[in-house]
């Protein structure tokens, strides 16, 4: 499911298998989500990103991707665009290690995917999420792709950068 081309664990500790959605609107703007930075802790100065998510067993990348946006946005009327050619990987920071997932993971690797959103915006709800899920954004907008990594916490920005390298061709 994961690929030969899956990043190696670093230190004994293996990366956590995500993946992350570039939802983009008909003007080939990309939609970004306000992290609730009240729960997320005083780390967070940069508030904004892409849905991202775990893969759950069993489950593969692409479905995991949808999912994973519905969870966070409400969002179903999505078109697949493309998938990255590969997993991009992050490291956390050593304050985030330490208390994210108990440290099992050393970041996280995650397969891109860039879906058209076919719908209108009021299907979009980031406050009251589907089946009971926690709301982890506070407000969202639609962004340039090339503003994205500065939007971003500074450890993932070069996933954002490879991101928005990858799927250029989508949003220009």
């Amino acid at each position: 499911m994961l690929g030969r081309d899956y990043p190696e664990p670093i230190g004994g500790r293996p990366y956590r298998p995500c993946v992350g959605v570039m939802l983009l609107n008909k003007d080939g703007k990309v939609w970004i989500g306000e992290r609730d930075t009240d729960r997320d802790g005083p780390q967070l100065d940069f508030a904004w990103q892409m849905p991202q998510g775990g893969i759950d067993a069993g489950e593969e990348p692409r479905d995991a991707a949808a999912r994973e946006l519905y969870e966070e946005t409400s969002v179903r009327s999505i078109a697949l665009l493309a998938e990255a050619p590969q997993w991009f990987a992050y490291d956390y920071p050593p304050e985030v290690a330490a208390s994210s997932r108990g440290g099992k993971y050393c970041g996280q690797a995650q397969r891109w995917f860039a879906f058209r959103f076919q719908g209108q915006d009021s299907e979009i709800d980031v406050l009251s999420p589907p089946h009971g899920h926690q709301a982890e954004f506070r407000d969202w907008r639609w962004e340039r792709a090339d503003r994205l990594p500065e939007l971003i916490v500074p450890f993932k920005r070069p996933v954002y950068e490879a991101v928005v390298r990858a799927f250029a061709h989508l949003t220009s």
